[in-house]
């Protein structure tokens, strides 16, 4: 079995009026090759008449982001030319590449009746030779993404990207990153095989699993030993998980602000590139 080196605590990073715990980077740990940034925005709930979601305008260049909208939804807008509204259980995968702007808010409805809200962004690096790749995104509703009932339907793997027991993910990411949620009613088991050479990325969005012996709960990120190949998972009560690994990419990496790198002079260009409009021009 893996063994598990540390568990980290998502710590308190409000934004505005919006309930965030940021997983990864803490001050424990300050990122899990390839996988780069987690926020855990809510749960709350929203009151009719609100602003929504605060990401307005903002560019990227050199990684990946993948939302999980758990609750509530989310409006993408971007310099390429894409336009979505995802709700619940749906899922974003933008990448960003050379750069782009976009921006992510709640819905004219949302922000008229309000309601329940729960999100997960993960950023997700790309190697090298994809970083200034062409920009793309990718928006699935909930029943896009393909899902595999086990242990007599206590477990539901939602399969995001990669093959999970044999049910392919929803997305063909550049990098061989695989992502699933997992939900499970209390008692369910899972057993998974997940090479030895892979980082594990395992964070528990709510209640507690019990993972190679150890328990583990709601907002907390278990790291784990490059020394095993099998995971055994058991839901302690109703819980959902967000799963995933990768093939660390062993690459310099070079972050600031919204760009992720491998060196400072590829940042510099990016901010220089940034100003000059090539990541395209901002239109309400």
């Amino acid at each position: 079995m893996r063994t598990i080196k540390t568990q980290h605590r998502a710590q308190s990073a409000p934004i505005a009026d919006l309930v965030t715990y940021r997983a990864l980077p803490t001050n424990s740990v300050e990122h899990l090759d390839p996988f780069l940034f987690l926020n855990h925005h809510g749960p709350q709930v929203y009151r009719p008449n609100n602003q929504g979601l605060p990401f307005g305008p903002h560019p990227h260049r050199g990684f990946e982001t993948v939302t999980f909208i758990l609750e509530g939804d989310i409006m993408h807008q971007d310099t390429g030319g894409h336009q979505s509204i995802i709700g619940p259980g749906g899922i974003q995968w933008m990448t960003a590449g050379r750069g782009l702007i976009h921006a992510e808010v709640s819905s004219p409805e949302f922000k008229r009746t309000g309601g329940p809200l729960e999100i997960l962004q993960l950023w997700v690096n790309l190697p090298a030779k994809n970083k200034m790749v062409e920009p793309r995104y990718i928006g699935l509703q909930e029943p896009e993404i393909p899902t595999a009932s086990l242990d007599e339907g206590r477990v539901v793997l939602h399969a995001v990207s990669g093959n999970w027991l044999g049910t392919a993910g929803a997305v063909s990411p550049l990098a061989d990153i695989q992502l699933a949620t997992i939900n499970f009613r209390a008692g369910g088991k899972l057993d998974l095989t997940i090479p030895a050479s892979h980082t594990i990325f395992f964070y528990t969005v709510r209640g507690r699993l019990r993972v190679n012996g150890q328990e583990t709960q709601a907002r907390q990120l278990v790291e784990f030993n490059y020394d095993g190949d099998d995971l055994h998972l058991e839901a302690l009560d109703e819980a959902v998980l967000l799963l995933g690994h990768a093939h660390p990419f062993q690459e310099p990496i070079v972050s600031y602000g919204p760009f992720v790198m491998n060196t400072e002079q590829e940042i510099r260009q990016a901010y220089q590139d940034y100003q000059a409009g090539t990541f395209g021009r901002w239109e309400e």
